[in-house]
């Protein structure tokens, strides 16, 4: 039987405490479409860190501040955008990582409940799903939470451990499916991209 994590209210609120929202809504760059202005040596590594011109960006307030006005397109591509101008970086996987997670309630009622390394509290339903993807060196599964837009977080490894000890088997007719429940939908772990 999976290990079952829950936590009180109180938990669930320090969790969006240390998130420190700065008590305004994030801006609505998915509405804006600015001119491109070109790319600059700006880079989120795969560990989550942010670098410009090769040095890392240790100001945790400005990453903050970046993460808030970036947007992943359907090109593809990651911009940093303002209303008046769009700039592409590089992102080496997922632009954010899920650093904590909550679950509570169990089975079908389960909700999971992440935090980013830039502040997002996110709670896993249909509309922040957790997808699965191959993960190239070990043949392992890599867990990503759709944050906003198509914007992902990467679940850290200890996450992955603790995401691990929550799944269950459910069976569909024949075919038995591993995967975890959080907000009334069933998250199936296998490759979908």
């Amino acid at each position: 039987m999976p290990h079952h994590i829950d936590v009180t209210p109180n938990a669930l609120q320090e969790l969006i405490r240390r998130a420190a929202p700065s008590g305004r809504g994030l801006p609505l760059v998915e509405r804006w479409e600015p001119d491109y202005c070109g790319a600059i040596d700006m880079r989120i590594a795969a560990d989550g860190s942010w670098h410009y011109m090769g040095t890392p960006i240790n100001r945790e307030a400005l990453v903050r501040l970046f993460s808030t006005v970036l947007r992943h397109d359907a090109d593809g591509e990651f911009y940093l955008v303002t209303p008046v101008e769009k700039i592409r970086i590089t992102v080496e996987d997922a632009p954010f990582l899920a650093v904590e997670m909550h679950a509570q309630g169990e089975g079908r009622d389960q909700v999971l409940t992440f935090r980013t390394n830039v502040g997002d509290v996110v709670e896993c339903d249909s509309d922040h799903p957790i997808r699965f993807a191959e993960e190239a060196d070990t043949g392992g599964l890599k867990p990503y939470i759709l944050v906003r837009g198509r914007l992902e977080a990467k679940l850290t490894r200890p996450l992955l451990y603790e995401l691990a000890e929550l799944v269950v088997e459910e069976r569909e007719g024949e075919r038995t499916r591993f995967g975890v429940w959080s907000g009334g939908h069933f998250f199936e772990m296998h490759v979908n991209g």
